[in-house]
């Protein structure tokens, strides 16, 4: 990073790294703000070309075979997936996950001022997979308006009823309880629950408040996903970027991409 690169993230703001990056409060539109608001979720096909869906498959492999029982161990393992962590560090094709403008301006809907907390994919193998209903913030429920979290799909396989598809409680964000503090056992199927269903190279963006769980992936194949949570500036990230970032990876960053990660 050379020192007037460094001057400029010192004095770096939220709403210049927002216009460095084509972040634009019309890029959402009326409707997929009311979808946000309300729903809490968005669904966009067609949001990746199915080059960049191919691209990012491929990486993932690598890395998979790179890091054998490693691979994920920077965030966590979930048994009965396949996970891959810090994915910031580990390739220039993922870091559209992150910093795309339409992502970015769904996060500052939420959030308001905000950084990256971690970016990672989930593979749901053959036959698991199953979640409980939860939300991403462990601390009591917000009211609307002091959101804390926000976090992304990346469809890399399609969504479907048997590969272990995302379920969501549309509108539970705003209900300021935990699932398990309403039902006897949050992996069971909620009368309000749907499944988001939708092909590869669409992006979901959701309220991390939204009550949200993988289900069984039944298809005998795998299923490929690449998750962005975001967090307020004022919380502690998922994965502390700084502590991991590489000196690669910030040389071909942006200030304000180094900004979003708080590096």
């Amino acid at each position: 990073m050379s020192f007037a690169d460094l001057e400029r993230t010192t004095a770096m703001d939220m709403s210049q790294a927002m216009e460095d990056l084509g972040v634009t409060e019309d890029l959402l539109g009326s409707e997929l703000i009311r979808q946000l608001d309300v729903r809490g979720f968005v669904i966009l096909e067609g949001f990746l070309t199915l080059c960049e869906v191919q691209a990012l498959r491929d990486r993932l492999a690598e890395l998979l075979v790179m890091e054998g029982e490693k691979a994920g161990t920077e965030v966590n393992k979930e048994p009965g997936t396949d996970r891959v962590s810090d994915l910031v560090n580990k390739g220039h094709v993922f870091e559209k996950c992150f910093t795309h403008p339409v992502l970015l301006a769904g996060v500052q809907r939420v959030l308001g001022e905000f950084k990256l907390s971690s970016l990672s994919s989930r593979q749901p193998l053959p036959h698991e997979g199953q979640q409980p209903l939860h939300a991403d913030w462990r601390g009591p429920a917000p009211q609307a308006g002091d959101f804390q979290v926000f976090n992304s799909i990346w469809l890399l396989d399609d969504f479907t009823c048997e590969n272990g598809a995302t379920r969501v409680v549309p509108g539970s964000h705003l209900w300021r309880k935990a699932p398990s503090a309403v039902m006897a056992d949050p992996v069971d199927t909620h009368p309000a629950e749907t499944l988001i269903v939708a092909p590869a190279g669409s992006l979901i963006m959701f309220n991390g408040h939204l009550w949200h769980g993988g289900t069984t992936n039944k298809s005998g194949e795998p299923r490929q996903a690449l998750h962005a949570y975001f967090t307020r500036r004022s919380n502690p990230q998922q994965l502390d970027q700084a502590t991991f970032i590489r000196n690669d990876t910030l040389a071909r960053l942006s200030v304000a991409a180094r900004f979003l990660l708080d590096v």
